[in-house]
C-alpha cells in the first residue's frame, strides 16, 4: 500500500502523463525508438508546436529526456523500465477489461 507522499507524487505524474491520448501516442514511439522531434510530429501527425508542448508535459514529469546530437535534440524515454511498465500497464488494463462484470459500463462509464 502506497502510503509515502513521494510514492503518490510519482504516480501522479504518471497518471497525468497518461491522461493525454497525444502523451500516450509519444510515449509508445519513444518505447520503439529514441525520435527527434520533427520525425516524431511528422509520424504522429501532429503540429511541431503541439507537439513540444506534449514533450515538456512529459520532461517535466520526469518520464523523458532530451539528449544533444549536434545541432539537434533527440527525446528518449528516462529509463528503459518506463517502456516495459507501459507494456505491463496496458496489459493488465486489457485482462482486467476482459474480465469486467458490469453489464452497464459502457453506458454508465463505470468499471
Amino acid at each position: 500500500m502506497l502510503t509515502l507522499a513521494a510514492d503518490i507524487e510519482v504516480l501522479a505524474r504518471f497518471g497525468r502523463a497518461l491522461a493525454d491520448p497525444i502523451r500516450c501516442r509519444i510515449l509508445l514511439a519513444l518505447r520503439d525508438a529514441p525520435a527527434y522531434p520533427a520525425d516524431l510530429a511528422d509520424a504522429l501527425e501532429i503540429s511541431r508546436t503541439r507537439l513540444s508542448n506534449h514533450l515538456a508535459c512529459l520532461r517535466d514529469c520526469g518520464l523523458v529526456v532530451t539528449v544533444p546530437d549536434g545541432r539537434r535534440t533527440r527525446y528518449e524515454l528516462a529509463d528503459e523500465r518506463l517502456g516495459h511498465a507501459l507494456d505491463d500497464l496496458r496489459n493488465a488494463v486489457v485482462a482486467v477489461e476482459a474480465d469486467r462484470t458490469c453489464t452497464d459500463a459502457d453506458e454508465k462509464g463505470c468499471c
